[in-house]
């Protein structure tokens, strides 16, 4: 009867360090799996972000294409004088700006409207006014971090200055 107590506990034991054996297995295969899906997903944001940089670039590509086929600046010596006013699409909605020349020369550039754009990316935005005065042209870089705002503005003004051809 000893023998047979000593067989049992054996086969008891025997059987605990078999599941213990299974459960860490089981683990490591979670563990393994985890760190693939994690990896997945890593590359998957990787992907989408990639996605939004190269969406930004199309779309800024595009602007700058349709700008320079459409360059404001006259070539027949400039822009007639006068107030005028254009539109165009920032990132929160319409952008609406004044564009006064005198002398033919674009002197001033002034934001008049632009209520759904982000206060912060639109400051940031206004940069471009002064790349475009300086440069006489809405043929500018759009300012990073506001691409879409200041996109917006160099398109209000060049709807603006091809009302002044």
């Amino acid at each position: 009867m000893k023998k047979f107590w000593i067989k049992m506990c054996s086969l008891v034991l025997l059987l605990f360090l078999i599941g213990g054996y299974n459960t860490v297995l089981a683990m490591r295969e979670q563990r393994d799996e985890i760190a693939r899906l994690t990896a997945e997903l890593e590359g998957s944001k990787m992907t989408v972000s990639a996605l939004k940089e190269q969406q930004a670039k199309t779309t800024e590509n595009t602007a700058a294409e349709a700008l320079k086929g459409a360059d404001a600046k006259n070539t027949d010596g400039g822009w007639k004088d006068g107030t005028y006013e254009g539109e165009g699409q920032g990132f929160g909605g319409k952008v609406v700006v004044e564009v006064t020349i005198e002398s033919g020369e674009i002197t001033c550039i002034e934001v008049k409207e632009a209520q759904k754009e982000d206060s912060a990316y639109l400051e940031m935005a206004k940069d471009i006014i002064e790349d475009i005065v300086d440069a006489q042209s809405a043929d500018v870089d759009t300012i990073s971090g506001a691409t879409f705002s200041s996109t917006g503005i160099r398109e209000a003004v060049t709807q603006a200055l091809e009302k002044a051809e």
